[in-house]
């Protein structure tokens, strides 16, 4: 890290300082690097373990973070669903019900008035049967 001090002014000079002295007191507290993993080999020992056992060929930093699979990018589905008074509404079936499509439901019209001709059977219905009691016959 090359840090030009020419460069700076007085208020970064002393920013770097105060960083740098914070930094050097973390450092001279901790404590060798060596003392510590004799003291990790010896626990192991202890418990009936190498290091090798417990942390394999890699390094402890790459053991700690596990990638992450990249998302796929959701699809484009084309539009089943488009409001006779507005073209530009359209509703593909999938997700939450758009604003424009349950009001007109609200107010006594079917899901199905709003189907793009051609395009296949209607995804939404207005009555599912989550949350519904079901009667059950015993015999």
């Amino acid at each position: 890290m090359n840090i030009d001090v020419d460069k700076l002014n007085l208020s970064e000079l002393k920013s770097l300082l105060t960083a740098a002295e914070q930094r050097m007191r973390l450092i001279s507290s901790r404590r060798p690097i060596a003392l510590v993993r004799r003291k990790l080999i010896a626990l192991a020992a202890q418990h009936g373990y190498t290091i090798e056992e417990l942390y394999g060929d890699q390094p402890v930093a790459e053991i700690a973070t596990k990638k992450r699979a990249p998302r796929r990018k959701a699809s484009k589905v084309a539009a089943k669903y488009r409001d006779p008074e507005n073209m530009r509404n359209t509703w593909s079936g999938r997700g939450r019900m758009p604003r424009w499509l349950a009001q007109k439901t609200k107010y006594g019209r079917s899901v199905t008035d709003f189907l793009i001709p051609g395009l296949g059977k209607p995804t939404a219905r207005k009555g599912g049967s989550i949350g519904q009691r079901t009667l059950i016959k015993q015999g």
